[in-house]
């Protein structure tokens, strides 16, 4: 499959699979992170706020990543048969 290219649809399906998933993580995380704020838990309320960040980070670069394939970038790779 990889010699002759990938299924552009369903890489793109697979990817936005993905980040439907890490978007409902990162709901769940938004929550938790006013949950642990109203609580006045600081500490644990400032890391989930940064892996809230992280997460959307994460997601914007699958978006890159769907936008970029197709578009090849692959012209120093080499396949070998093994």
């Amino acid at each position: 499959m990889c010699e002759s290219g990938v299924n552009q649809g369903q890489m793109k399906l697979s990817i936005a699979q993905v980040n439907q998933m890490l978007g409902m993580a990162q709901e769940w995380l938004e929550q938790l992170h006013h949950l642990c704020d109203h609580a006045h838990e600081g500490a644990t309320s400032a890391h989930l706020a940064q892996v809230t960040v992280m997460l959307g980070e994460a997601r914007e670069r699958l978006d890159v990543a769907t936008e970029d394939l197709g578009k090849g970038g692959h012209e120093h790779v080499k396949v070998e048969l093994v």
